[in-house]
């Protein structure tokens, strides 16, 4: 699998097998398990194939569960164990405790825990997701940041609820910003643009938008997902930024814009 990268971060890793997978630098040197999900390595068919990981797509449910249980054996969880987002692009965050094994969370685009042995997922196809990782409290999350969740800055809302609920500090806590569309393949309306030109007033717009001067926008999501994070606390030596568009790699991963919405869904997960 050779991707086509998007930027010159090079913080994302490859693992190949079976079940092939991405993970991030800084989050493994921390020794957190978490993973993110390729097309590769599943057994749903047509344009599922193959590592579908969506009930709610149309696929086979017997084959979304050996995928699950697929992907789990090789990133290291109990696929069994899974609480689910079922993301709605809000910013609502959820905490999650042992009652929640095997339930899906309705209404909720983040997931957050300090309780081990708990793997969380999060469902994508171009969409950002966003990995939480406190070291010293032991404190895991996940948030998925589509454009609306980006502008209600969900990442910095995660950074505020590990503060409040479980006493995490800020320069503690190692995030990454996962495989998603990257700004040369997501174009935007000037309502959607003049949406992120009036909540990011802090910096200028030219960072994280193309003016194609014909109405039409290019939105990088990277970028600004790296200037709330940064924003919310997060020191920049504790931050990833993936180099992976999926939409460049729909081959590999699965891009809702790439496919035009005839796809299945990639996983991010994160467990202690």
């Amino acid at each position: 699998m050779h991707f086509k990268k998007s930027n010159n971060y090079q913080s994302t890793v490859f693992h190949e097998g079976e079940v092939p997978y991405i993970t991030f630098q800084k989050l493994s040197e921390a020794g957190v398990t978490h993973g993110f999900s390729t097309r590769m390595g599943g057994v749903s068919k047509g344009i599922y194939a193959s590592m579908n990981l969506s009930y709610n797509r149309g696929d086979d449910k017997e084959s979304v569960d050996e995928n699950f249980r697929r992907i789990g054996k090789a990133i290291g969880f109990d696929s069994r164990k899974l609480v689910f987002s079922n993301q709605i692009h809000n910013t609502q965050i959820h905490k999650v405790t042992e009652k929640d094994c095997g339930k899906v969370m309705t209404g909720m685009d983040g997931l957050v825990t300090n309780v081990k042995g708990i793997p969380m997922y999060t469902g994508y196809a171009d969409c950002v997701p966003l990995f939480f990782y406190d070291p010293v409290k032991e404190v895991a999350a996940m948030a998925h940041s589509g454009w609306r969740g980006t502008v209600g800055r969900i990442g910095a809302k995660m950074v505020k609820v590990m503060e409040q609920e479980y006493g995490c500090q800020k320069e503690n806590i190692i995030a990454a910003i996962g495989p998603s569309i990257c700004q040369d393949c997501y174009e935007i309306s000037e309502d959607v643009a003049r949406e992120f030109k009036k909540e990011f007033c802090e910096c200028s717009w030219e960072e994280y938008l193309e003016d194609k001067r014909n109405g039409k926008y290019q939105l990088d999501l990277w970028k600004v997902n790296e200037i709330i994070l940064l924003g919310a606390g997060i020191i920049k030596e504790h931050l990833d930024i993936t180099d992976i568009c999926t939409c460049c790699n729909h081959e590999y991963l699965f891009s809702h814009r790439a496919s035009h919405g005839k796809r299945g869904n990639l996983g991010a997960f994160i467990v202690l």
